[in-house]
């Protein structure tokens, strides 16, 4: 566990650390929806009659890179937003 720090962090320093963790976050869930996704793709283009004549190796490869990236960018800005609206709302508690 990392010593609590008695200095304010500047916004670039907070923005720096909202990035990395968009970018963490990110990368764990595009990870995940590609291997969801990977599996059924190449057990379908292995099973099934219509899959297996119309999806060749080129096709199986953007389904399953298309879910990794609309995994990355969906957690990611919702990451982002959530930093944003906290310090928003940070904003609004100390001014009132």
């Amino acid at each position: 566990m990392a010593a609590r720090s008695f200095q304010a962090r500047s916004p670039k320093e907070e923005s720096d650390a909202a990035v990395h963790e968009a970018v963490t976050l990110g990368l764990k869930n595009a990870a995940i929806s590609g291997t969801v996704v990977a599996v059924p793709t190449l057990v379908g283009c292995r099973v099934l009659p219509w899959a297996k004549a119309n999806l060749n190796y080129t096709a199986q490869a953007l389904i399953i890179s298309a879910a990794c990236i609309a995994g990355f960018f969906i957690t990611a800005d919702k990451a982002i937003l959530r930093n944003a609206r906290q310090n928003t709302i940070g904003k609004i508690d100390r001014s009132t």
